[in-house]
């Protein structure tokens, strides 16, 4: 248990230090002059039109067959539920 403390209080430690080192950091980035900024391209704002593809169309659709076929025989469910025996409590035993 006591490893277990130890090794507890070394994740806080390292995990405290570094957090100081990347708070110096952002500190010293925000102390640096005014870089020049890079130029991003801009977006187009409409989307070009795509050619429409010229597709035949069928004017008449194939019948589909409209016969099912026959389900397959279920067992039936037995309609009497068996009977769960009940037994009764053993007599209690009367103290004097």
């Amino acid at each position: 248990m006591a490893s277990f403390n130890c090794f507890t209080l070394a994740f806080f430690m390292a995990l405290s230090f570094s957090s100081i080192n990347v708070g110096l950091a952002a500190r010293h980035l925000l102390q640096l002059p005014n870089l020049p900024q890079p130029t991003i391209p801009t977006l187009p704002t409409t989307q070009p039109s795509l050619p429409f593809p010229s597709m035949p169309f069928p004017t008449t659709l194939p019948t589909l067959p409209i016969t099912i076929p026959p389900l397959p025989n279920m067992p039936s469910i037995p309609a009497m539920i068996p009977s769960i025996p009940f037994f009764s409590p053993p007599p209690s035993k009367t103290s004097p």
